[in-house]
């Protein structure tokens, strides 16, 4: 037998539109052609691949053979892959970006992440998504040396020349330990963090580096890694801050405690939107800045205070252990 012929794009679709619709007059409606086209096109098809693909009595509905089966779910690929690759020139033409490559501080809540990039799914289905989660000025870092297109970063909280950044909000920070740690046993003396190990989040690039943020211990433990941070301070291996909705559900069940501490607080930890001067953000990288942007809104009127340092007044955010978990389980 020959090779088979090979069949055209047009051939395709009206194949898939027969099985879909379910009759060669209803296909002809669907694509706005008549009926003996859509025979014909099919008995054509037939013919080019060497099969029959469907059944013929005139007493009933077209029904797809065996060859016919085998055959659709390759039909429907192609058809998908050929309409993607007319959205992504369609994309291009209209000066979207052909991938975006972005850098998020692993601070942010996984819920504004996931609303966000669920969000540019929908909207640039063809756009490819090269994500990294880094630390601090690791952030900033991959953006400065172009390997980010845009960041979304924590600290440092200051203009760094020849970026643009945009406010999007902050998360909480508050201090937690495991609740058999001897921070999380009532309320603590002034100076009591100093006499165990506080966990560090350190940073993997040069911005930051050696800069003590939120340190209160003379005993530091640095990680760069903020999941083995979470793990360190459930098995009871120090004491350190951690993003509010990230320990949500380890306050709920008691596996960390929220520490009062009166000289150490927590606080707010700003995020911002950075993208290079010289590399204005296209339409996919815009509509992703404007995601978190948006998710700011309603955040203290838009207007977020700056990290709290240990040695800042901070706001009253830590109760007693036992208001705490009254609190969590819905009490008053």
């Amino acid at each position: 037998m020959p090779d088979p012929g090979t069949p055209t794009f047009d051939q395709l679709r009206v194949f898939i539109a027969v099985v879909d619709v379910g009759s060669f007059a209803g296909a002809a409606r669907l694509l706005n052609r008549a009926t003996s086209v859509i025979s014909y096109t099919i008995t054509n098809l037939e013919a080019q691949l060497g099969v029959t693909l469907f059944e013929r009595d005139s007493t009933r509905r077209p029904q797809l053979t065996s060859d016919g089966r085998a055959l659709l779910a390759a039909a429907r690929d192609v058809t998908l892959g050929v309409n993607r690759l007319r959205a992504k020139a369609k994309a291009l033409h209209q000066g979207i970006e052909p991938e975006v490559h972005v850098a998020l501080d692993v601070m942010l809540p996984a819920a504004r992440v996931a609303e966000a990039l669920r969000n540019f799914h929908e909207e640039f289905p063809t756009v490819p998504l090269r994500l990294r989660a880094e630390a601090l000025g690791a952030v900033t870092q991959l953006v400065l040396d172009r390997t980010s297109m845009i960041g979304v970063r924590g600290p440092p909280d200051i203009e760094i020349d020849g970026l643009e950044r945009i406010g999007v909000g902050c998360v909480h920070l508050v201090p937690v330990a495991a609740p058999a740690h001897p921070l999380a046993l009532g309320v603590n003396a002034l100076g009591a963090g100093r006499h165990h190990v506080q966990l560090v989040l350190t940073d993997r690039s040069p911005l930051t580096a050696g800069s003590d943020i939120g340190i209160l211990g003379t005993h530091t433990w640095r990680v760069a890694d903020l999941a083995i941070k979470h793990m360190l301070l459930r098995e009871g291996l120090g004491w350190g801050t951690m993003p509010e909705p990230m320990i949500a559900e380890d306050l709920a069940s008691g596996r960390l405690v929220l520490l009062d501490m009166p000289d150490f607080k927590g606080g707010h930890y700003r995020f911002f939107a950075i993208h290079r001067t010289d590399m204005p953000p296209g339409p996919a990288t815009s509509f992703l800045i404007n995601q978190f942007e948006r998710q700011s809104h309603g955040m203290n009127g838009g207007t977020l205070p700056a990290f709290v340092s240990p040695d800042a007044a901070a706001p009253p955010i830590i109760l007693r252990n036992e208001q705490t978990r009254d609190a969590l389980a819905g009490g008053d």
